[in-house]
């Protein structure tokens, strides 16, 4: 029996901060919004028959929008092409947005490990910048986001 082997690529979305809209988070990030802006970028630069190819496996498992941390799987097969494509994603809807690679492994379980590790600086850093601005339902949200990530499987 083969087994069928995949890498996880663990990203940080970065929003452009010389953006000219004065909200101080004016996108909202999804699986969905993250998904179509990398298969976008994937058929712009791969044609049809990367992105074809590319789709057997490719899934953003987590993504977490205060945070903005996101762990996506690829085949081990297309993970440098996918890889490149998002590094060519220029914006999510209309906010210029950059990825930047934090982690890349082929288990789910050193990903996980990664991405709460990342997630729980990055909360802490969002505490300090926005203060007393960070609601119970933002805490309670983010909370929720460390759960799912604890509960990640393939």
């Amino acid at each position: 029996m083969v087994q069928f082997k995949n890498r996880y690529l663990v990203m940080e979305i970065l929003v452009d901060p010389n953006r000219e809209t004065g909200d101080p988070d004016p996108i909202v990030l999804s699986g969905f919004n993250v998904t179509k802006a990398i298969k976008d970028s994937i058929q712009l630069n791969f044609g049809e028959c990367g992105l074809a190819s590319s789709l057997l496996s490719f899934q953003v498992k987590y993504v977490n929008p205060i945070t903005k941390i996101c762990i996506i799987r690829a085949s081990r097969d297309d993970h440098k092409m996918i890889w490149a494509a998002i590094t060519m994603v220029r914006s999510i809807g209309r906010c210029p947005v950059t990825f930047n690679l934090l982690d890349l492994s082929g288990c789910i379980r050193v990903c996980r490990r990664k991405a709460l590790e990342c997630d729980e600086t990055k909360f802490e850093q969002y505490k300090l910048l926005y203060g007393d601005r960070v609601t119970p339902e933002i805490e309670k949200s983010v909370k929720s986001n460390f759960e799912r990530i604890k509960a990640l499987e393939n």
